[in-house]
């Protein structure tokens, strides 16, 4: 009986406490979908606009609330996407209640593209004659970007600022590899072509090597002579200062004109304070982007005619694809809605994608080329628009680029696992098989690929390649060999892609918009996500188990997750792609 009641309580304790973590569980999801709320702001008289860009930064505000779900502190968030970031900062200008931008430089890595549709929104800002004022405890490169363009820069006595130059490193997993009895065999057609290289080298390509010096230098360079300008001194003065890691202490920022003084947080306060035109003893009215993306609107809501933007974001993958990826079926179902929906006087395809499956990407072509034919087709290119992301952007009316977006890398290559020594020799495992058709088995996992299928492949990614450039010449209006001559895989900075002509203009998604509704000949207007977002509660549902899983992988691996991510991508490598191999994370 004594044995009975122990087992008894303490499947009665299990239960409790599988009740009071549900109930945990419970609070934060209703919490996730409340910080997710459409309802619009109220934003009170001579309030700030407070920029904390302290995530990674989406193309477009993510309608999940379990997104942005803190599985610590059973917390929902309302991250904003660049799109509502951009309308934002346009509305603010406008709000007779907003008096300045307050710029909290606490940033994470985004893409250099990414941050200067956010930098040039903020420049177009400081035309209202309202204040923004930036301060930090430690500053890096990307949140000194940003920043940069402020009226005042402050940080606290016992900050950093670290501006050290750029710095990129690629990980090459060949010899983790070897120890486990993989082989990767890589076919490609362009000898820049280096998404596969990682694979199956353990250095870097002297080709690969040149056309990384050469685009990140193109991006460094823009980031030397942007951040000079706003702070008024010569970009050769300024890249010396970061070549030789000049600026050592908080005071030798302030010594070069890099930032305005040294600041506690509560000095920072009270500045605001006065700036906002408010009592000392008052509150700061602060109002978070997340919170003011209700009250901001792009176009007129009331039109008839609308603008489509569509969003073609994440690697290229066939049928419907996850999150973070773009499906060839909804994307190209988003770009004939467009097409076919009469109050749509023009598209603007937003691309921000590594690209990926060469058969994706043609599919998601042909609608761009039917749209074409009946209303114009700007494409805006976002940090990312390389190899099937290009694909799918050629056709354009016109092509927008900024100078530091990556893209090119107009090639195709092949890559199939051999993993005979693993299965074999390290566990134990063999494989009979009973063929008809000399290569019906071929890419099997289990053997490496014969010379004869090889060459097949080869002769595949060699089509596929002059297709590729084909498509090229005919949406750039150039010759084949012109193409070719530029493209065997070779990636570009958004400006060196302008004047080789793979690209129109310089510019954001803002601009973009804006050539649409001049090539539409439209006065009034209203814009048109696509493709459409799922109902976020089904989306929850559906991705509890993952985004769980994730945050718990990241908790327990925590600097090592990246390698891990890599070598769990190693099946999506496998086959023929039209892909660049990048983090964009540039340190």
């Amino acid at each position: 009986m004594k044995q009975f009641f122990k087992f008894l309580f303490a499947s009665m304790l299990g239960t409790i406490l599988s009740i009071v973590v549900l109930f945990f569980v419970l609070i934060g999801i209703v919490a996730a979908f409340a910080g997710s709320s459409d309802e619009e702001t109220k934003v009170k008289s001579n309030s700030i606009l407070s920029l904390h860009l302290n995530y990674e930064i989406d193309e477009r505000t993510n309608n999940d609330p379990f997104q942005n779900f803190d599985f610590a502190s059973m917390e929902g968030s309302s991250n904003a996407g660049l799109n509502d970031i951009l309308k934002s900062i346009r509305h603010a200008a406008t709000d007779e209640n907003i008096k300045g931008i307050y710029i909290d430089i606490a940033l994470v890595p985004n893409s250099y593209a990414t941050l200067k549709e956010i930098r040039d929104e903020l420049i177009a800002f400081k035309q209202s004659k309202k204040f923004i004022y930036a301060y930090g405890e430690i500053i890096e490169e990307h949140g000194y970007y940003i920043a940069s363009v402020a009226d005042s820069i402050f940080i606290t006595p016992t900050g950093t600022v670290l501006l050290d130059g750029f710095a990129y490193t690629s990980t090459y997993i060949k010899g983790m590899l070897d120890k486990i009895g993989v082989q990767a065999e890589l076919i490609r057609h362009g000898k820049f072509k280096a998404a596969g290289e990682p694979f199956i080298a353990n250095e870097m390509s002297a080709e690969n090597r040149k056309q990384i010096e050469s685009f990140m230098g193109t991006i460094y360079q823009e980031f030397i002579v942007s951040i000079a300008k706003a702070r008024k001194i010569e970009p050769a003065v300024f890249e010396d200062i970061c070549n030789q890691l000049k600026v050592q202490r908080p005071e030798d920022a302030v010594a070069f004109g890099l930032i305005n003084g040294l600041k506690y947080r509560d000095e920072m306060e009270a500045d605001l304070k006065k700036l906002s035109g408010i009592e000392e003893s008052a509150d700061l009215e602060m109002v978070s982007i997340g919170s003011y993306k209700s009250k901001a609107r792009e176009g007129k809501l009331t039109a008839k005619d609308k603008i489509a933007v569509i969003y073609a974001v994440g690697e290229i993958v066939d049928g419907d694809g996850g999150d973070g990826q773009m499906g060839s079926k909804p994307t190209a179902e988003a770009i004939a809605k467009a097409r076919k929906d009469t109050a749509v006087k023009a598209v603007v395809l937003r691309v921000n994608s590594p690209g990926g499956s060469a058969l994706a990407s043609d599919i998601i072509w042909r609608e761009v080329v039917l749209t074409k034919k009946v209303k114009p087709v700007i494409v805006s290119m976002g940090a990312l628009a390389a190899s099937g992301g290009y694909y799918i952007a050629a056709p354009a009316d016109m092509i927008v680029a900024e100078p530091n977006t990556i893209t090119g890398s107009i090639g195709v290559f092949g890559m199939f696992v051999n993993a005979q020594n693993l299965l074999n020799n390290k566990l134990g495992l063999k494989f009979e098989k009973v063929k008809f058709g000399e290569y019906s088995d071929l890419g099997s996992p289990d053997r490496p690929m014969t010379a004869a299928e090889k060459a097949i492949m080869q002769k595949m990614i060699d089509r596929i390649y002059d297709d590729f450039i084909s498509r090229v010449a005919e949406g750039r209006s150039l010759t084949k060999a012109q193409v070719d001559s530029i493209a065997q895989g070779h990636v570009w900075a958004g400006r060196d892609a302008l004047g080789l002509g793979l690209v129109d203009t310089l510019g954001g998604l803002a601009d973009a918009v804006a050539i649409a509704v001049k090539k539409a000949n439209l006065t009034e207007y209203r814009i048109m996500g696509l493709p459409e977002q799922k109902d976020p509660f089904e989306k929850f549902i559906k991705s509890f188990g993952n985004s769980a899983q994730t945050y718990w992988l990241k908790q327990q691996l925590g600097d090592q997750y990246p390698y891990f991510e890599q070598f769990k991508n190693i099946q999506h490598m496998h086959g023929i792609k039209a892909r660049m191999l990048w983090d964009g994370k540039i340190e």
